[in-house]
């Protein structure tokens, strides 16, 4: 059983075909540049050199029709046709109220899709041109999404409610949803595998940090609080969106710039965070590189981010009660030593002793790691997330008829003897 996941972005489509049967990735890749031009394929096989194709794909079917052909190329493919694919996964971003697990695709589901898109207009719209595009080349195949806001739905209303006009939620949904959600599931059940404890039984902040950045309070394995709220926007300092502000600044920059909403909305989530603070960079390495050769701006965004990290790990552990675990993920929680450090540091109070040598090591994204001390009460791990395989086991799952909600499915990956491939 071959299944495939699907992420479809403004200007990419992510993909990953599975084998069920032995557990194992066949091949992932990336088409880029879909619509903007110039785009290409970058197809990935283990034990191959890495393919890369070139070929203009004005729309997302094009993109999908492109990658269907690689996969199934006599010389870069894996597969002899697409009807080895047995189902699709395809990452929604938004789910709304309406949907709190994974589901099976039909048109009510897709219409409800549709209906919910105006709360994430950069992320549903390209969700559901891949959904589409996929149905119309794999008409026969069934498809399945996986929500990203889906495993926050069990956020108490007194954490989702924004203490706003109460009609704004009524008639236009405004509450925290929260994303990422299908990392903080993966990482924080093999936390608690890690810790040899049931997920039910453990209280852990998880941080997933890339360009994006959120957090989660999980309270008993479930999502009780969580950083980005309505949209992506709120949190965390991010890549190039700003995180928590105070919410009075965009008005005034509004006044004093003659800025409209679309402009300032843009500076937001476009301009700010990182790249609003260096005004050079995103990515950390720069970032740290700079730092290190005397920018102040760069020292300064490492130190903010930071710090606002540390806050929302107290604030969290408030939030959830004894904590067990605080979880590191994504490429700059994977891979960021300095920026953990920085994030823990000093925190021998909480419970939370910093092994530096541990925490240095921990630069790959290929294998869990403890990085505080051996007797330190509350432990952190650095753990590669692995989205794709949620998607892969929701998509069997409801294939076979055996899929419930997180809370109570039996993830392989739950279990202590789980072995990543």
């Amino acid at each position: 059983m071959i299944i495939m996941a699907l992420n479809c972005g403004s200007s990419s489509v992510k993909y990953q075909l599975f084998d069920w049967q032995t557990k194992e990735v066949v091949a992932k890749g990336m088409v880029e540049r879909v619509i903007v031009g110039d785009s290409f394929i970058l197809h990935e096989v283990p034990g191959r050199d890495n393919y890369r194709h070139d070929q203009n794909c004005a729309n997302h079917q094009a993109a999908i029709d492109l990658l269907i052909k690689t996969v199934t190329d006599p010389v870069h493919g894996v597969l002899k046709s697409v009807d080895e694919i047995s189902a699709v996964g395809h990452r929604v971003v938004h789910g709304g109220e309406k949907f709190t697990c994974s589901v099976m695709i039909d048109a009510k589901v897709l219409e409800a899709v549709k209906e919910v898109q105006h709360l994430a207009p950069l992320h549903n719209p390209p969700n559901i041109e891949g959904i589409e595009a996929a149905q119309a080349l794999m008409p026969t195949v069934p498809h399945v999404a996986i929500f990203d806001t889906a495993f926050h739905q069990t956020m108490p209303e007194h954490a989702y409610i924004y203490p706003l006009p109460y009609e704004w939620y009524e008639k236009y949904q405004v509450r925290r949803y929260g994303f990422h959600g299908t990392s903080h599931l993966y990482v924080s059940k093999r936390a608690a595998a890690l810790l040899g404890k049931s997920s039910k039984d453990t209280n852990i902040v998880t941080m997933h940090i890339g360009n994006g950045v959120s957090h989660c309070a999980i309270r008993h394995g479930i999502s009780v609080d969580t950083s980005m709220g309505l949209t992506p926007l709120e949190g965390a300092v991010m890549g190039t969106r700003c995180g928590d502000i105070d919410p009075a600044i965009p008005a005034f920059m509004m006044q004093e710039e003659g800025l409209s909403a679309k402009e300032i909305d843009s500076i937001l989530n476009k301009k700010s965070g990182i790249i609003g603070i260096t005004g050079r960079f995103t990515d950390r390495r720069d970032v740290i590189e700079n730092a290190n050769a005397g920018d102040k701006l760069c020292k300064l965004a490492l130190e903010i981010e930071a710090y606002r990290l540390k806050k929302y790990i107290g604030s969290y552990m408030a939030a959830v009660g004894k904590l067990d675990a605080v979880v590191f993920t994504a490429g700059v929680g994977e891979m960021g030593a300095l920026i953990r450090e920085k994030a823990i540091e000093g925190l021998e109070h909480i419970g939370i002793i910093l092994d530096r040598e541990r925490n240095n090591s921990a630069m790959t994204r290929k294998r869990e790691t403890l990085i505080t001390t051996d007797d330190s009460p509350v432990k952190v791990y650095v753990i590669p997330t692995d989205e794709e395989l949620v998607f892969t086991e929701d998509v069997v799952a409801i294939l076979n008829g055996t899929y419930t909600d997180h809370m109570n499915f039996e993830y392989s990956f739950a279990k202590a003897d789980f072995v990543r491939k």
